[in-house]
């Protein structure tokens, strides 16, 4: 771990979360907005079993959002990542879009489902949404 006096995070960790998730990377700390954020970058895991490579991708975090933060080195750190394969995206976050027939490989921006918008004039129309929970 970095022994810097400013107090700033810049090492390899397991990171606990509430809700009993655990995530593992290189750890730093953002701001975005003004807000800290607790950013982890987990390593690009390789083929393990029937597993396929996986790409590292980055988490930022809300502080209140951890329960703990554990400072390993990297290799502990790489290891406690490749298992727990934790997924840079959860199916369940792309399900709306799915009930859509989007074509993923075809996603353009400019182009996406109307799911309706927040203008206060519409309040009434919005009770007329066909929404079902994703399970």
């Amino acid at each position: 771990m970095d022994d810097d006096k400013d107090g700033t995070l810049d090492c390899w960790c397991i990171v606990e979360l509430f809700g009993h998730a655990r995530i593992a990377g290189h750890v730093t700390e953002d701001v975005i907005a003004g807000q800290g954020f607790v950013r982890v970058d987990v390593p690009t895991l390789p083929i393990r079993g029937n597993m396929p490579e996986q790409t590292g991708f980055t988490r930022l975090f809300g502080p209140s959002a951890i329960y703990s933060i554990t400072p390993v080195d990297e290799t502990i750190a790489t290891r406690a990542a490749d298992s727990m394969r934790v997924e840079p995206v959860n199916v369940y976050m792309a399900l709306p879009m799915l009930g859509q027939g989007v074509d993923w490989g075809k996603v353009d921006p400019d182009d996406q489902p109307d799911l309706g918008d927040d203008d206060d004039d519409d309040a009434e129309e919005d009770d007329d949404l066909d929404l079902e929970p994703p399970f």
